[in-house]
């Protein structure tokens, strides 16, 4: 049974590689989310098929977070993936990683050939970049 790929948008991967390349040499990791195809203008693939899209960035200085694991600035269930660094490799899941439906690992020189997602049984996933924008959210008060 063929395995399907990983879709994420272009300027998700670049966010996320850019920001890996700022926190060298230190380890970076970022809950990530998705977005159904269908709500992406412009894609030619099944309108059901997730669409990593948005990212949630970690609160600096959150001493909970540390000691208990848990990312408290981030949505319960709504983050599907996560991204990490590795500043000294590997270019594959550690023990260490918090894993995810999807895991993105990244290491240097943090370019779009070293990125690589995996699903939750360590297997690689074929990613597939999407040039789209995602749907504007919009936050209710």
């Amino acid at each position: 049974m063929a395995t399907e790929p990983v879709y994420a948008t272009t300027g998700l991967i670049d966010v996320l590689l850019a920001r890996a390349g700022e926190q060298a040499p230190d380890p970076t990791t970022i809950s990530v989310s998705v977005t159904r195809a269908a709500e992406c203008k412009e894609l030619d693939i099944d309108g059901d098929t997730p669409v990593f899209t948005h990212f949630y960035l970690p609160n600096a200085g959150n001493a909970v977070n540390f000691v208990f694991g848990v990312d408290l600035g981030t949505p319960v269930g709504q983050t599907q993936g996560r991204f990490v660094s590795h500043p000294e490799g590997p270019l594959e899941p550690t023990q260490a990683d918090d894993f995810h439906e999807v895991l993105f690992v990244a290491v240097p020189p943090w370019d779009r050939q070293s990125i690589v997602a995996f699903d939750r049984d360590n297997t690689r996933r074929e990613l597939r970049l999407l040039d789209v924008e995602p749907p504007e959210e919009v936050f209710e008060e």
